[in-house]
């Protein structure tokens, strides 16, 4: 049996059992190297027995109990022209009507009391950023959702803001940062969602121009607002 093998088997055997009584089993199936790790020759000035020893296995998945709820905080507050649903744009992408929003401009304010402006810095050389948001105007949800033109669709097939944890999902377009008022273009979350998390939009891995879109694609164009 091949030293891979043996760590397998060791690892397996000891699975499924609390913590402690894995490691003890782990120290007592473990041959704990005391020798120099040289084949000849003198010892060398950083060898030290007590260095050389075995990492003991680390258990996150087995040990970590599932989490049945999670308290979220928020680190800001969306500012944007949009006071209520009608006319707010589905997606930030979209233009908002101009005769109902003649200006889109937003800021996304963040708290002091949770972050510093060290935690903007180096956003300016991104065009575009996440905004991870809490849809916290939004109760309750339906397994199945209406959608303008369709059947009824599955909630997971769409963009729908009723859901079982209302998260909100916008990509924006960056324009400035003041310290902790990031300047976006446009939005299309409501004045005073909280914030949840911003990330930068990194085009290689958060760009897929080609992938299919299910029943999006069948619609042939850019819903409106």
């Amino acid at each position: 049996m091949n030293a891979a093998s043996s760590r397998l088997e060791r690892h397996g055997s000891i699975t499924g059992r609390s913590a402690s009584t894995r490691m003890s089993a782990w120290l007592s199936s473990t041959t704990w190297r005391t020798t120099c790790p040289c084949d000849s020759g003198s010892t060398p000035a950083w060898y030290s027995p007590d260095v050389a020893k075995p990492i003991p296995p680390k258990f996150y998945t087995q040990d970590a109990d599932f989490p049945t709820e999670m308290t979220l905080r928020p680190i800001g507050v969306v500012r944007s022209p949009h006071k209520e649903r009608h006319g707010t744009p589905r997606q930030a992408v979209l233009h908002a009507k101009p005769e109902l929003r003649p200006e889109e401009g937003t800021v996304l304010e963040l708290f002091g009391d949770v972050l510093t402006p060290h935690a903007t810095l180096d956003l300016e050389g991104f065009e575009y950023l996440w905004v991870i948001a809490w849809l916290h105007l939004n109760h309750g949800y339906r397994n199945k959702v209406p959608v303008p033109g369709f059947k009824k669709k599955g909630l997971l097939s769409t963009r729908a803001p009723h859901r079982p944890n209302p998260i909100g999902l916008s990509a924006v377009r960056l324009l400035r940062v003041d310290g902790l008022h990031i300047h976006v273009e446009r939005t299309d979350l409501l004045d005073g969602t909280p914030i949840l998390d911003i990330k930068p939009y990194v085009p290689y891995c958060d760009a897929f121009p080609d992938a299919s879109a299910g029943w999006v694609d069948e619609r042939g164009k850019i819903p409106g607002n």
